[in-house]
């Protein structure tokens, strides 16, 4: 549905919002002398300039952050560049793409070098750059992950490691390290400071994700307030999309013990496929006192994701060959099918450091989701690319809320080093959910059609569907010796879970458990010399067991919890401008399948990979960012025995990304970026009887940095699959594939004020 006058608002607002920039750029201070691209052209190892502190004994924030190395003794002969970092963030590595470590879990930040698991973090300055609206657009360039939803659509899902992550409705993004708190269905990039991918199961580090994945936690680190800053950004992406974003931080107080840092946009209009518009949000804010010995934080959030029209995955029964893709641009959801989704996260963060070595924390927070939408999930029923679809009303509300507390502490036993976490946390989730149907709509992939207008029959009573409660108990400790030449990381966790499942429409219980489970992790890093690492570790994950269905014998019964089990070995270089890391694993997972008309955990999938990642500078004005996953993914269990050995659903055998950036050096402050990607086959179903095949997609573009009036000013420009490829992205666990992204033009221009 074409909305004229929504587009129109939008494109005044984007033209004024650009004349005023512009205006008050060429009004303001006399000019300060030109800004050049951030020095990203010459960057060596990466300085940082500490947080500001509030006594000569110490930086209040920086027991959580991990030790910065020192690089000079490598650094090429170039002059030093102070890249800042916000209390509690790992700052970034040369080039400014991915930090030098991310948060695991219950052990806080730590250095990539430091680490026994496999973590890439990327930046603000990344994100920027990529001009990336979700989080699944931030991690487009991550070899290990790939986004199992279709562009245009209304969740960010991924596949890591050839494992299901947020596929349901609990919502499995961490938000500073805790469940429950980011919103449910998709991450808008506006509040995001880095996104951290801890790839592999994690159960004793993070706690059970909320939907029971195991291939790795997405962890969104928010901005909050370090330096003075006010930043704007109008936008446009094909087709008629604008948008405008705001981002500005104060620190205030005799020591700048006191920061705030507010963030959001406004984004409306048409997009690149047909038929669909999208209006979009978001505000956040961010408050926090740093004393000398006790710090908090406050986070609040706001985001509404309206569309119509919106992208749909596709079903297809077993014996139809999956037909060729159509273009990007075609949309069988109808023009009158729509979705409006509202979420509310708020969290509240506190420390205090009762000495030197013993820190005590406490965190309490929570988000609500509210959902309406009316659209189907269309069916392919032949090989012409006929489909049927039935629109059906949804209404959902998800209330979380979750608690933690613990201390961390460092000691000493002979030469032995410590450094000790404990945690206790609970997480609850209640989901209400209201569904009714409406007629049955024929169309086709290649050649859409438009029905008639259906209207939903909506019902503001939500009977409750499930509700959960997660609670944990955690320790680990990092012990090193050899001044950390040589480190080893044990930790365990006993999980309980509840869970209360209640009858679609109607709210009376239909069943329930109690179950608990005792996961461990074992990591171990040995650093023969100072910039090498070799790492193994040792992990599991945890899901809680699935409810056998109407169709079962067992009708009602809830499995035992499911455990993932990890191994991984690898080894992670650093050559001081650019590093690389090269891993081996296996993780295997048991599931629950129906046979002989008794539902039972009969079912495993394993997959075994190899991982490589770069990323840095090349040399000085070429950065790197990108890898290859090779996964052999099996089943290695099931109730038919003619699927055994088969790939597992969605689970290519090949994921592999490389991009790059070029300073040109004739025109130093004009940067030239392309990026490959490329995902080899993938199967519909287990008997690997319907493929899609490998596709490979192109992007390009292009940022200029110059100064107006002593402003920073970059300019953006970006085009995605720009060769138009009509593909078929990828798979979800449940066998659902999704249409790849079309031609898509993005520009932008950001102005510090």
């Amino acid at each position: 549905m074409r909305r004229a006058g929504g587009v129109e608002t939008v494109a005044r607002f984007g033209v004024a919002l650009l004349g005023g920039v512009a205006l008050l750029t060429w009004f303001e201070l006399p000019a300060r002398s030109q800004t050049s691209q951030g020095g990203s052209s010459s960057l060596p190892p990466v300085t940082v300039e500490a947080p500001v502190k509030q006594s000569a004994r110490r930086a209040p924030t920086r027991r959580n952050n991990a030790p910065v190395r020192s690089t000079s003794r490598r650094a090429p002969q170039a002059p030093t560049v102070a890249v800042p970092s916000q209390p509690g963030v790992v700052p970034a590595f040369a080039g400014g793409q991915v930090a030098q470590g991310a948060r695991l879990g219950l052990l806080g930040n730590t250095g990539t070098m430091k680490s026994p698991f496999s973590v890439t973090s990327y930046t603000d300055k990344f994100i920027r750059d990529q001009q990336a609206a979700t989080g699944a657009d931030a991690l487009i360039l991550d070899p290990s992950v790939r986004s199992s939803h279709p562009t245009g659509g209304v969740v960010d899902s991924f596949n890591i490691r050839g494992f299901p992550v947020n596929e349901g409705n609990n919502g499995e993004f961490a938000f500073e390290g805790l469940y429950g708190i980011a919103p449910t269905y998709r991450i808008f990039t506006d509040y995001v400071e880095r996104i951290e991918v801890l790839k592999g199961p994690s159960a004793a580090l993070s706690g059970m994700a909320p939907n029971g994945g195991v291939g790795g936690v997405i962890n969104v680190v928010p901005k909050r307030a370090d330096e003075d800053l006010t930043r704007l950004t109008a936008s446009y992406g094909s087709t008629a999309r604008f948008g405008g974003h705001w981002d500005v931080a104060r620190r205030y107080g005799d020591g700048k013990e006191w920061g705030i840092r507010a963030s959001g946009s406004l984004r409306d209009g048409d997009t690149p496929i047909n038929r669909q518009s999208e209006t979009t949000g978001v505000g956040s804010l961010a408050l926090d006192y740093r004393g000398e010995r006790f710090r908090s934080w406050l986070y609040l959030i706001a985001q509404t994701d309206r569309f119509d029209a919106p992208s749909r995955p596709f079903l297809i029964p077993s014996g139809l060959q999956v037909p060729k893709a159509p273009d990007g641009r075609l949309n069988v959801t109808q023009p009158w099918e729509w979705s409006r989704i509202n979420d509310q996260s708020a969290l509240l963060r506190t420390e205090y450091d009762v000495s030197d070595q013993v820190t005590l924390f406490a965190d309490v927070g929570g988000s609500r989701t509210n959902v309406e939408r009316f659209f189907g999930l269309p069916t392919i029923v032949s090989g012409s690319g006929n489909t049927t679809s039935t629109p059906q009303y949804f209404g959902l509300s998800i209330d979380r809320t979750t608690y933690d507390g613990g201390l961390r502490a460092r000691f000493d036993t002979g030469f032995v080093h410590h450094a000790l976490a404990f945690q206790a946390s609970v997480y609850h989730d209640a989901l209400y959910r209201r569904l009714t149907n409406g007629t049955l709509v024929s169309s086709n992939i290649y050649n859409p059609t438009v029905a008639p207008t259906q209207f939903a029959n909506e019902i503001s009573d939500r009977p409750r569907l499930s509700d959960s409660q997660l609670t944990g108990l955690s320790i680990a400790d990092t012990m090193s010796v050899l001044d950390e030449r040589i480190l080893l990381t044990l930790g365990v966790r006993r999980q309980g879970i509840e869970t209360n499942n209640y009858a679609s429409n109607v709210g009376t219980l239909a069943s329930s458990y109690d179950r608990s489970a005792v996961t461990p992790v074992v990591g171990l890093v040995v650093k023969p010399v100072e910039n090498v690492s070799l790492y193994a570790n040792y992990v599991e994950g945890l899901a809680r067991g699935d409810v056998a269905p109407q169709t079962a014998s067992n009708f009602g019964e809830v499995l035992q919890p499911y455990v993932a089990k990890q191994y991984e070995a690898g080894i992670k270089v650093d050559f001081g401008r650019i590093a690389a890391t090269f891993s081996a694993f296996e993780i295997s997972k048991a599931s629950g399948e129906l046979s002989a008309g008794r539902f039972a955990a009969t079912a495993e999938q394993r997959v075994r990979g190899l991982e490589f990642n770069v990323y840095g500078e090349l040399m000085q004005g070429v950065r790197v960012l990108g890898g290859i996953s090779l996964l052999d993914g099996t089943l290695t269990k099931t109730a038919v025995a003619t699927n055994v050995g088969n790939t597992p659903i969605g689970v290519p055998n090949v994921q592999a990304n490389i991009g790059a950036e070029w300073d040109l050096p004739w025109m130093r402050d004009l940067t030239l970026n392309g990026a490959v990607i490329y995902t080899g086959r993938q199967f519909v179903d287990s008997a690997n009887k319907q493929p899609i095949p490998e596709w490979t997609r192109l992007d390009l573009g292009a940022r200029y940095t110059t100064a107006i009036n002593g402003r920073k000013t970059v300019f953006r420009a970006n085009i995605q699959n720009v060769t138009g490829e009509s593909y078929w992205s990828s798979v979800a666990s449940f066998g659902t594939f999704f249409l790849g992204a079309p031609r898509t033009y993005l520009l932008s221009m950001t102005v510090d004020m």
